[in-house]
């Protein structure tokens, strides 16, 4: 179950936002039972990049096997 602060893994391209497929954010906020939640993806140096209400077929959680990869944004 994802918790408050968990890190998440996108499981899609939002392209209005930027957002590809794997990019990484932390759940700042769920709403009712798990039923969305509000996701904050951050730069490396620490900037918001964007702060996106997502479903939870959106997102997964991290998994102990998986390697963060580095990708420059426009």
């Amino acid at each position: 179950m994802i918790k408050i602060y968990d890190r998440v893994v996108l499981n899609q391209n939002i392209p209005a936002k930027g957002l590809m497929k794997g990019d990484i954010g932390t759940v700042v906020m769920i709403h009712g039972k798990n039923e969305g939640f509000e996701v904050e993806f951050f730069t490396l140096e620490g900037s918001t990049r964007s702060v996106e209400t997502l479903s939870p077929a959106q997102i997964r959680m991290v998994k102990s096997n998986e390697v963060a990869h580095v990708r420059e944004i426009a």
